[in-house]
């Protein structure tokens, strides 16, 4: 028998030292965790930031970015961005300023609402024109509204037009009322001439513009015509609301946009003094004059940033949240958005999925105490096979006896009226975007690029089809008729289920469709809407439908789940510990989620339709490049 073999003394030596550093590795880790784990529950310990709710409080409202119907980053990440100090919001969910707005009506302890809205990034008249309507409410209720901003953009002057008083920097750029507009890059020439990339066109519906953008240089006279018409409606009702909350008739502010060239420069360049003029504010004060007049009015407190007692939306929210019952499994209405472009599978919040999507209204179907559902849409649609997997899902919810009511919010055209269609009663902003009811598919073909630089495709198939889908070969004529009728059987499916749901005959819809889009207003003249309403309006009819006491039910959004940890890092960052430690952490900053550019989002969609993994021949879209205001 061998005997083990015995080390040398210098190996004696290297081997101990190494089980030296080994056992010190271990214990500094070990200690480490244990630090850790006694940061953790001392943070836990310390309690929240939440600044107490004072009498004679003045909230302040100032949504940064875009207002959106669901957060598009996950819960760890805007909350390590509250705890790096980042105070600028990408997003503010529109829910969380209604229920500020509607819970500040009611509380005596807020005296006057400060309102910030020059930092506001387009998000849809109708979705501010829903928030407009809830500053109406508040000012209804006696509490004073008082607005400022270096600037407005005609979509934030909206909202800040309710105010009671309206004050603009006086070196601002003054309130940028010039009209609506959609305008956009086309790339006919570039991919055709310059490139060589040839684009086939599959479609129906002459309206249905959103592929002109890759085969024209110019927008075409249908879909100018049709662009031009629901334009004017959302501008002239936009007119309408601000000059109602002003005191100016549409006239007036109409004549001040036309003459604002030569009223500008009468002032000597003026933009500030031009708004005054025009009555569009109240005066011009610099912001630590308009702070300095909340503190005389309100309470002076000179440890407050701005000088006067006050809260900001986000506190003012946790301590509307902490006031409100245990939730309990009572009767429900269930809220399920779908915001953004849809696509297949499984997609985060922020954007819709054919699979995700139809897995939370499973949810709804499943849990006995959903008694209704709202399906809140804010999306110009994207693949007709997603959109039809959820459009099922509302059916099934209809099947099992759980009413649906849609809540369009800014946009809910092509498939974002698709999954609309069957549901018990669609509501809609009259400034609501829908409609664009075609279908389209799109197949490059760079056969001529690689000619020009000597490259060529050449091989053998099995059939004429093999091989018949590949964009370095010439489209065969049959594989073209191909496309084109399953896009016209999908366009027949479409017009057929929106006839079922609508209770009226194909052509009739037919008539209305044709890839044309609509405002809320005038789908609901053509019976592609059935009520003029807002979220709050398809609430209250699916609870009526349900049969709900109004005092016992409550809502519920059925949502993801975060994970564990982006629980934990939400928890941690309202507490003073973790924001301590996290505010000058270079990692933290390199983990913020950034919001991406409108055309990355419209060019992502194509991606997405492009990328298809499933084999098949053609894939329908039902998108709609519907500007946001």
């Amino acid at each position: 028998m061998n005997e083990p073999r015995r080390r040398g003394p210098v190996a004696r030596i290297l081997v101990g030292i190494w089980d030296a550093m080994n056992f010190t590795r271990r214990l500094v880790f070990n200690l480490l965790f244990f630090a850790l784990l006694l940061f953790v529950l001392a943070v836990l310990a310390a309690g929240d930031t939440t600044r107490p709710m004072l009498d004679r409080t003045t909230l302040v409202i100032a949504p940064e970015g875009r207002i959106v119907e669901q957060y598009s980053t996950d819960p760890a990440s805007r909350a390590l961005a509250r705890m790096l100090g980042d105070k600028s919001e990408p997003e503010v969910q529109l829910r969380d300023l209604l229920r500020a707005i509607e819970a500040a009506a009611e509380d005596d302890k807020v005296e006057r609402v400060y309102l910030r809205v020059d930092r506001l990034q387009p998000s849809g008249i109708a979705t501010l024109r829903e928030v407009a309507g809830a500053l109406r409410e508040l000012r209804g209720a006696g509490k004073q509204i008082v607005a400022y901003g270096e600037a407005f953009s005609q979509g934030a002057y909206l909202l800040a037009a309710q105010a009671d008083e309206v004050y603009i920097d006086p070196v601002g750029s003054g309130v940028g009322l010039e009209g609506f507009a959609s305008y956009g890059p086309y790339f006919g020439e570039a991919l055709q001439d310059k490139l060589g990339v040839d684009i086939h066109v599959f479609k129906v519906g002459e309206y249905k513009s959103a592929v002109e953008p890759y085969v024209l240089d110019a927008a075409s006279p249908e879909a100018k015509q049709a662009d031009l018409y629901w334009l004017n409606d959302l501008w002239q009702r936009h007119l309408a609301d601000i000059g109602e909350a002003r005191g100016l008739s549409v006239e007036q502010l109409e004549a001040g946009i036309d003459g604002m060239a030569d009223g500008v420069a009468a002032l000597g360049g003026d933009l500030a003094r031009y708004a005054l003029d025009q009555g569009l504010v109240d005066g011009l004060k610099t912001r630590r004059e308009v702070e300095d007049l909340l503190a005389e009015r309100g309470v002076a407190d000179e440890d407050a940033e701005a000088g006067f007692r006050s809260l900001d939306l986000r506190d003012y929210l946790a301590h509307v949240d902490r006031g409100l019952p245990r939730a309990r499994r009572q009767q429900q209405v269930a809220v399920v958005v779908a915001e953004g472009a849809i696509s297949d599978g499984i997609q985060p919040p922020g954007s819709v999925g054919g699979e995700s999507t139809a897995a939370l209204l499973r949810e709804a179907l499943d849990d006995e105490h959903v008694k209704a559902v709202v399906l809140r849409v804010n999306s110009p649609g994207g693949s007709a096979y997603a959109s039809e997997q959820i459009n099922r899902e509302v059916e099934a919810l209809k099947a099992a006896g759980k009413p649906v009511v849609v809540s369009m919010g800014h946009v809910a055209a092509s498939g974002g009226y698709w999954i609309s269609m069957n549901s018990d009663r669609i509501y809609a902003d009259p400034s609501t975007i829908t409609g664009s009811i075609g279908v389209f598919g799109l197949f490059p073909n760079i056969t001529r690029t690689l000619d020009r630089i000597g490259v060529h495709t050449d091989g053998v198939g099995t059939t004429r089809l093999a091989g018949a889908f590949d964009i370095t070969r010439p489209l065969e004529p049959d594989v073209g008729r191909l496309i084109q009728a399953s896009v016209e059987r999908i366009y027949n499916d479409f017009v057929t289920k929106v006839a079922e749901g609508r209770g009226a005959q194909p052509a009739a819809i037919d008539r209305v469709a044709r890839g044309r889009v609509w405002s809320g207003a005038q789908a609901r003249d053509r019976g592609l809407v059935d009520e003029l309403g807002g979220f709050r309006d398809a609430i209250a009819d699916a609870a009526r439908r349900a049969e709900l006491d109004p005092k016992s039910y409550r809502v519920r959004y059925i949502e993801k789940e975060p994970s564990p940890f982006a629980k934990f890092m939400a928890d941690l960052a309202g507490t003073r510990a973790g924001a301590a430690m996290m505010r000058d952490a270079g990692l933290a900053q390199l983990l913020l989620a950034r919001t991406v550019p409108e055309l990355e989002r419209h060019a992502r969609v194509f991606e997405q339709a492009l990328a298809n993994d499933r084999g098949a021949a053609a894939r329908g879209m039902a998108y709609c490049f519907c500007p946001v205001f």
